[in-house]
């Protein structure tokens, strides 16, 4: 099946939209098909502001309107909890609330944006989906992140090589709660070492401060700006630590 197809056989729905690389190609194939795609970001304590930034951005590039539910994941005890299976509990309570809103604005099918590269057995979170049949139309279709990332490009899209983003509770260790104010410090942190060039890096809470994970390309960076991002980050974080494994993007 293509996605073409896919769209023809489903002419009408709402997608759970990042503003990452596959809900925006998702969203371009829909309407390239003449379906109705209806994004939807849900806005939550996990997710930057920047992925809202892109999400609308990307949404006005394809002049579609973006609608933003803004839900507080913190009131889940569960999740906040934060134990090994999280994120199956923060995406059957996300995409409830989702599956809901949709259904009453006439959506009966709920689209997100899992690819054929994804691994299930990785990723708990997809459990949820098949839980509440939430349908993926880039898996259905055997398409790739690689394959997404090309066509991606080709349609002009300037998500097509952006890196690909977990939410910022995967910075906290398993079993530690998760706090607002550990939210926001990883968030000002990794903004900071953003805006010195640092790209698909992650920063990750431990007992003394954070530790730094960055891709083996980038190694000799954080050597470089070592003082920038003592001083940039040291409000926030006491200790950093390199990781000396470069980390290996996963897509």
């Amino acid at each position: 099946m293509t996605l073409e197809q896919f769209f023809k056989e489903h002419p009408r729905a709402a997608l759970a939209f990042s503003g990452g690389v596959d809900s925006a190609y998702l969203l371009w194939a829909g309407l390239q098909a003449g379906a109705e795609v209806w994004p939807y970001f849900v806005k939550t304590p996990f997710q930057p502001r920047f992925e809202l930034e892109d999400a609308y951005r990307l949404c006005e590039q394809l002049e579609a309107d973006l609608i933003v539910l803004d839900y507080d994941i913190l009131d889940h005890e569960t999740v906040v909890s934060n134990p090994p299976d999280r994120c199956y509990h923060c995406k059957r309570w996300m995409f409830s609330k989702l599956k809901r809103y949709a259904a009453s604005e006439g959506f009966s099918l709920l689209l997100d944006g899992t690819n054929a590269s994804d691994d299930g057995g990785d990723r708990p979170g997809m459990r949820a989906l098949e839980e509440l049949e939430v349908r993926s139309p880039l898996r259905e279709c055997g398409l790739t992140k690689e394959m997404i990332r090309e066509r991606s490009r080709q349609a002009g899209l300037f998500t097509w090589d952006k890196p690909s983003y977990a939410c910022l509770a995967t910075r906290i260790p398993t079993g530690q709660a998760i706090t607002r104010s550990d939210l926001e410090r990883v968030e000002r942190g990794e903004g900071l070492l953003s805006g010195m060039g640092f790209r698909d890096f992650r920063l990750r809470l431990t007992a003394g401060g954070a530790k730094l994970q960055v891709l083996e390309a980038q190694l000799p960076l954080v050597l470089e700006r070592r003082a920038g991002i003592l001083s940039a980050l040291k409000a926030d974080f006491p200790q950093i630590t390199l990781d000396l494994r470069p980390r290996v993007p996963i897509d």
